[in-house]
């Protein structure tokens, strides 16, 4: 099984509020289409908020830890998330991958220390009955905090290790992780390893840019891919491409 993220930055155009980018949306589509009409069938996709989600939530003052309580303002991050989630669901209807939603606010919640519980049994019975489940970033419920952001890394990290996920895949805007010269980090053992090339991200991110995937990612128990669309068909092959990340549990 694989879970692959699409990134935010993919498939919108971050510095425009709400505005998909059509194109590359429809080449990751286009992606996944072929891997599952070549044999690879368990794929679950993750996609970010980019520039829906993220302006809502820095609007209304929502993060991974501090929460919105005005049902006014969950509406507009909500809203906003489940519209960019019809976008990347007709463009992959458009491409005959049998694409379903899931959405996280209803099935997931934080406790009173932030530990996030999302369970996988719904996941897992639309795979077995020969559907792509599609979740999303999204808010959810926090004990004490109201609603708070849970991002789409959050989601690959989650999935992946209660669903004992054979790979996971970061589909981002670059090719990898890139050093202080732009050049692709091979591979990443620990935060130590980046922390002094990782910034945050240019467009408003909530969830932590480059640095809050490569956090995430550290904390599986497997290796992890980042790479950019142009290698997502290669990813889906099996191939490794961009920056590796190892797990170091």
């Amino acid at each position: 099984m694989i879970v692959l993220k699409l990134g935010g930055s993919v498939v919108t155009e971050k510095d425009r509020e709400e505005t998909v980018d059509g194109a590359a949306l429809e080449e990751a589509a286009a992606a996944i289409a072929a891997a599952r009409d070549g044999g690879v069938d368990d794929v679950v996709v993750v996609h970010g908020g980019g520039s829906f989600g993220h302006p809502h939530a820095e609007e209304w003052g929502a993060s991974t830890t501090e929460g919105v309580r005005d049902v006014d303002g969950v509406t507009a991050i909500h809203g906003a998330m489940t519209t960019l989630n019809k976008f990347v669901l007709r463009a992959l209807h458009d491409a005959d991958v049998p694409a379903v939603p899931v959405h996280p606010l209803s099935a997931a919640h934080r406790d009173r220390d932030g530990a996030l519980t999302l369970p996988s049994e719904q996941v897992a019975t639309l795979l077995d009955e020969g559907f792509v489940p599609v979740l999303h970033g999204d808010l959810v419920a926090h004990a004490g905090e109201g609603a708070t952001v849970l991002s789409g890394d959050e989601i690959v990290t989650s999935l992946a290790d209660s669903m004992d996920a054979a790979r996971v895949g970061v589909c981002s805007t670059v090719p990898g992780v890139l050093d202080a010269d732009d050049a692709v980090v091979p591979e990443i053992r620990s935060f130590d390893d980046v922390e002094n090339v990782l910034g945050g991200s240019s467009a408003t991110d909530v969830s932590g840019g480059m640095a809050g995937k490569v956090r995430e990612l550290l904390a599986l128990g497997a290796p992890a891919s980042i790479f950019d669309l142009d290698a997502l068909p290669a990813f889906l092959a099996g191939d490794e491409p961009g920056t590796t990340v190892h797990g170091d549990r």
